[in-house]
Formats: structure tokens, sequence, C-alpha cells
């Protein structure tokens, strides 16, 4: 069966974005982007929250910046003819490799395990992620922790109160001082 992974960039003090929204403390790093090139090798299909989605449409057409170097159009001939999941109430349209969502996220989930296909599904989005998260749909979460406390913003892990348990399985500290901590849920 297909494991339905959440991997996201994380502060120490536990959050995907910053109090003003932005991103900025997670710096551009040739180590960590290659990190994620390996991560999404490993990707069938990616479910993603409007917010995530519209954020990654950058990649669309990314492909025309002359500036852009090896690891990144290798990441857009990965991404792009990746299969995109998109949920959103409020878009009527996606582009790309991409769907809008039909049903439920737990149908959509129960859908693409039962389909033929190799590759985990990706699940990327604080707000999507909690939702799988409290449906108990989650196998295993990756994150990338980063040596800054942002004292708030978008929570990584939902505030739920439901207890997890969770095996380590990875962990790999990069040269800029991130960790990379991988662990499947105990079932």
């Amino acid at each position: 069966m297909r494991s339905v992974t959440y991997s996201m960039n994380v502060s120490l003090d536990g959050y995907i974005v910053g109090p003003d929204g932005g991103l900025n403390w997670t710096p551009p790093d040739e180590e960590i982007f290659r990190s994620w090139i390996d991560e999404i090798r490993e990707v069938g299909v990616h479910l993603l929250g409007r917010r995530l989605y519209e954020t990654m449409l950058y990649w669309e057409t990314a492909e025309q910046d002359l500036s852009l170097d090896d690891s990144q159009l290798e990441w857009i001939a990965i991404w792009n003819p990746l299969p995109k999941v998109v949920f959103s109430n409020t878009l009527s349209a996606v582009q790309g490799n991409a769907r809008l969502a039909s049903g439920g996220l737990a149908e959509e989930i129960e859908q693409l395990r039962a389909e033929p296909g190799e590759g985990n599904i990706a699940i990327g989005g604080a707000t999507l992620a909690a939702e799988a998260a409290a449906l108990g749909l989650i196998d295993e979460y990756r994150a990338r922790v980063y040596p800054v406390l942002l004292g708030g913003g978008i929570p990584f892990f939902p505030r739920r109160e439901r207890r997890v348990d969770l095996d380590l399985v990875e962990t790999r500290t990069f040269s800029s001082k991130v960790v990379y901590l991988r662990y499947h849920v105990t079932r």
C-alpha cells in the first residue's frame, strides 16, 4: 500500500511559516535542495492545499528563466510531470499536471491507495496535513529542522488532542546545521 508522507521545512519551535507569513528563514542551500530532489523522486502523486499549490506554480514556467542552475532544472523535470491533486474551496481551475480534488481528503487518499502506481502519496500544506493527521492518514513525517525560533506562525504539527507515537527511522545533519528527521507513525 502506498504511504502518505508529510514533509516540510520547520523552525526549531515548530513553525513552517513565520508570523509575518514569510519563508525568509529557509535560505536556499544546494545540499538541502538536493535532498528535496531526492525525496520528490520517491513520490507518485502530491496532494496540495491551495496556498502551497499557488506557491509551487512558479515551477510551471520557471524553465524559461535562463539563470536557473542544473539542480533547479532537474527539480522542474521531476516536479512538473508529477501528478498533483489540489484541495481548494476557492479555485475553479488548476494548471499543469494537476487536478482539483473531486472528493474529501479521506476519499481521495483511499482512491489513490487503491490505484496501481509507484511512489508515495505526498501531502503538503499545513491545513491539509492537519486534516490528514486528524483522520490518522499520515504514515510518515519528515522535517528539515532549521536552527531558528520564529515565535509563531503556521505550525508544522496540528494542535490536536490526539497522541501519535512515532519511530525514528532516519536522521541527517546538513553542513548548514539543518537537521533532517524522518519518522514512521507507529500503528
